[in-house]
């Protein structure tokens, strides 16, 4: 599949707005906003020949005193026509350029063991999996 990745930056939230389709629950336009103009949060964009957006990451660089910047993959996302074509691959190595490029020492990810699809395409993109336990913790609840 030929694609072209984008990264929209501040004044570019229709291009975000946009691809709705692709994010979990429709883009905000004031938290759009906000994202595209930190510097240290991406979002990178694959659009089709036909200018339509056919997947996303984010990534949001983490600073730490002690360790640097490392650079955390937020978000991956492929419309389902254009799955297991090498999409979500290029989006991930295009994030990964963009770590580099700004100077992080790497780059790392959350998935569920279960999503085979993520892991594989973590995999085919240079990732390795960890053995790291994630905890969480939920501000909304009551």
């Amino acid at each position: 599949m030929e694609i072209e990745i984008r990264q929209p930056g501040p004044g570019e939230e229709e291009s975000v707005l946009a691809a709705a389709a692709l994010f979990d629950h429709a883009p905000n336009a004031e938290t759009t906003k906000r994202f595209l103009t930190e510097p240290t949060h991406h979002l990178l964009i694959a659009v089709d020949g036909d200018e339509r957006a056919v997947g996303f990451i984010s990534g949001v660089e983490v600073t730490h005193p002690d360790k640097g910047t490392e650079l955390f993959l937020y978000e991956l996302a492929v419309d389902e026509a254009a799955r297991r074509q090498g999409v979500g691959r290029r989006l991930v190595e295009a994030l990964a350029a963009v770590g580099r490029e700004r100077g992080c020492y790497g780059m790392w990810v959350l998935t569920d063991d279960g999503n085979e699809a993520a892991m594989a395409t973590y995999a085919r993109a240079g990732g390795r999996a960890s053995p790291h336990l994630m905890f969480e913790w939920d501000f909304t609840a009551s």
